[in-house]
């Protein structure tokens, strides 16, 4: 007989509260090879990510992957550790603080918003015993991907689903699929790029790179890729760029399959190629910066760059903790809110 959790303190009739659970993706504990070799085994076994038959994928991630890998990662995790640990945290504890307090003042009643992620620590389960500990009976689930996929934002839900599977009182929930299209966050992402443009000269073009997914991915009803070609069109729009002044890739491409394309690395060193002296570069699926946008884009396609002919590749930093990106998830949160004790009649 299963045996269920409980709240180890309750008490019937307790102050009840909404709880907000704000996900990302996660990171390395440190940026060493045997804490990036644990945080890779969790994130790659997650057959979301890798939809590999599971025996076969065991022997590929434990005899290979796993021994090759950590080590040249944990180097690239070193390039961009800061005193605060990992950027991808640090950054999303300050949306996760900044929306606390932002929604104290929008909704009314209690309200406890949590961090979490998927893979590494803060766990989902953790972040959902915070939220219990709060006596939240009804949660958001806010996963911080603009763009919906199944290696991504159907993980967040998978795990959240498999915590309160144990639980003896379920909260109610309601889940964020995805805001790539959300006038909010197209805004702000607009005026990220024109505060980037103002502050440093801008590029001859701008490339909007977003994170690969096998085009298999694609191919089974995956609508990650549409998501991300609609956010870049309507930021593109939103900044009045002329045609041919931008253009999408895609980034991060790992093993022999195809990945969606054109892919990042080789449109960056076919612009310089041609005689492109300034590249602004863009990743818009990323709320926060991290590996991927600090190490990748920012010094190892900048290399690319500037190695293939050109003078200078300008990263715009991701939106982070600024005051209309999380002005515009609360805004969503609110949203979701409607029809709950938390939320505002007007």
């Amino acid at each position: 007989m299963p045996t269920f959790e409980s709240h180890p303190k309750y008490e019937h009739g307790q102050a009840e509260s909404l709880g907000v659970l704000v996900v990302n993706l996660g990171t390395p504990d440190a940026p060493t090879t045997s804490a990036v070799r644990r945080y890779l085994r969790e994130f790659l076994w997650d057959p979301r990510v890798v939809e590999y038959p599971r025996v076969l994928w065991w022997l590929i991630l434990n005899l290979v992957i796993l021994v090759i890998r950590p080590s040249r990662s944990a180097h690239a995790y070193q390039q961009i550790w800061t005193d605060d640990g990992s950027p991808l945290l640090s950054h999303s504890r300050a949306i996760a603080a900044a929306l606390q307090e932002k929604l104290s003042s929008l909704l009314q009643g209690n309200v406890r918003v949590a961090l979490a992620m998927t893979y590494g620590n803060p766990s989902i389960r953790a972040g959902l015993d915070e939220l219990h500990a709060a006596g939240a009976q009804r949660i958001v689930v806010l996963p911080l991907y603009p763009q919906y996929s199944a290696t991504t934002t159907a993980s967040v839900f998978d795990r959240v689903f498999t915590a309160l599977s144990r639980r003896r009182w379920v909260p109610e929930l309601r889940l964020i699929n995805h805001y790539h299209d959300a006038p909010g966050y197209i805004r702000a992402a607009a005026a990220s790029i024109r505060e980037h443009w103002q502050s440093h000269d801008r590029g001859e073009h701008l490339l909007f790179s977003f994170h690969g997914l096998p085009e298999a991915n694609l191919e089974k009803g995956d609508p990650y890729h549409c998501h991300c070609l609609k956010s870049a069109r309507l930021i593109a729009e939103d900044l009045g760029l002329e045609e041919g002044s931008w253009s999408v890739a895609f980034q991060s491409r790992v093993g022999r399959e195809e990945w969606l394309k054109p892919y990042t690395e080789e449109v960056i060193a076919e612009f310089a190629g041609k005689g492109m002296r300034r590249l602004d570069v863009v990743c818009p699926g990323f709320s926060v910066d991290c590996l991927e946008t600090l190490e990748e884009i920012a010094i190892r396609y900048a290399e690319v760059f500037t190695e293939a002919g050109g003078d200078t590749l300008s990263y715009v930093p991701a939106l982070n903790a600024r005051s209309d990106h999380v002005a515009f998830l609360a805004s969503l949160l609110n949203e979701q809110v409607q029809g709950w004790p938390e939320a505002r009649p007007d």
